[in-house]
């Protein structure tokens, strides 16, 4: 891989966060570009109290906040401080700026990337936003006008962005996920499962999901009578709960976490995966190539998530079960698809043939090649 020289610093401020479906890929965006570019300083700008404040010190790069949030959906009085949190940002933002002086500003989506990304592109500095979904956010909706290149991961992208900016990347995926494959024992005796039996993953983002976490915890005695051994991400919120009800089966082939560091163990130890259909999380399930049930979330704009879902689904390489129809039909389906070796085999050969990984490298270039 060729590398950049350059004769002095390059200064990189990335933000992206909020979840981990615009932290993850910020991360793996600066990845790639260490391993494009010598002598990079990095500098990432999250929200305040937002979970990128501990997750990207903990890859091992410096983050600022800003006093920012997104608008709540229900009527709040939260929503009154949005035009003093955004101006408030803004200021913020400018002083980070003067204070870095980066070379190159890179959005990933979220509340921060706004004030920053807007901020920085109409100082001249060259920016790109790197947008996840096939239906973009209203923050990169408003950055595309300022910034030079938007990368997306879809087609027919044209209808939101300038078709001169687009250029189709893919979405860029944790490194250590790509590397799952070799890892099965490795990941079994991580989660210390029986590897006599089947193995579930079970996982609702990286801050949780109610629906499906009730869904597994009403059906919980299902595992273990149908022999299932199973790996459980339950967010922050559910945590107890679910310690609650394991402890009413008394298993030891169910373990709840409320977040896995480790995803690329976790990966390798399933046979099959329960997941919401973020883009970034299908991304990272069409690499890895297990059979998978989507269960979109219904609370995201233009329900996005039911047609990244869809769109699997149609080629069959997915099975999807509704939000709504969660409580009855998810564990019911889940353990028939366990079961069902064809299906399992059909599902993994066609999401494999969907996998993108090389998304972080080639935003990467195309970030350096702004300032060439």
């Amino acid at each position: 891989m060729q590398q950049i020289e350059l004769m002095e610093k390059l200064k990189v401020i990335i933000s992206g966060g909020g979840t981990g479906g615009h932290i993850f890929p910020a991360i793996a965006i600066a990845k790639a570009i260490e391993k494009k570019a010598d002598n990079v300083e990095f500098l990432f700008v999250g929200a305040e109290d937002r979970m990128e404040m501990e997750k990207i010190p903990a890859a091992g790069y410096k983050i600022e906040g800003l006093w920012i949030s997104g608008l709540q959906r229900n009527l709040s009085s939260r929503n009154l401080l949005f035009p003093f949190k955004v101006l408030n940002s803004i200021i913020r933002a400018k002083k980070i700026i003067r204070k870095f002086q980066p070379d190159l500003a890179i959005g990933t989506g979220g509340y921060a990337s706004g004030p920053l990304l807007f901020v920085a592109s109409r100082k001249g500095i060259p920016s790109l936003i790197q947008e996840q979904n096939s239906y973009p956010g209203i923050t990169n909706k408003l950055l595309a006008r300022y910034v030079q290149k938007v990368c997306v991961a879809y087609d027919n992208m044209e209808r939101f962005f300038t078709k001169e900016k687009l250029i189709i990347t893919g979405n860029p995926i944790r490194e250590d996920i790509l590397g799952f494959a070799s890892k099965v024992e490795k990941g079994r005796k991580q989660f210390n499962i029986d590897s006599s039996k089947p193995t579930v993953l079970v996982v609702g983002g990286s801050l949780g999901a109610r629906t499906i976490n009730n869904a597994i915890a009403e059906n919980i005695h299902l595992f273990k009578e149908k022999g299932v051994n199973l790996i459980w991400q339950t967010g922050v919120s559910f945590q107890d709960k679910a310690q609650g009800y394991i402890s009413q089966v008394n298993t030891d082939g169910v373990k709840a976490y409320t977040f896995i560091k480790e995803m690329d163990l976790a990966y390798a130890a399933a046979d099959v995966i329960v997941s919401r259909a973020g883009a970034i999380a299908i991304s990272e399930l069409c690499c890895v190539g297990k059979p998978i049930i989507l269960v979109p979330s219904p609370n995201v704009s233009e329900n996005h998530q039911y047609k990244n879902a869809q769109s699997l689904v149609n080629k069959n390489a997915a099975l999807l079960v509704e939000d709504s129809l969660a409580s009855r039909k998810l564990v019911n389906t889940l353990m028939e698809l366990v079961q069902d070796k064809s299906l399992k085999g059909v599902l993994s050969s066609n999401i494999k043939k969907l996998a993108v990984k090389d998304a972080a490298d080639r935003i990467a270039e195309i970030a350096l090649d702004l300032i060439k």
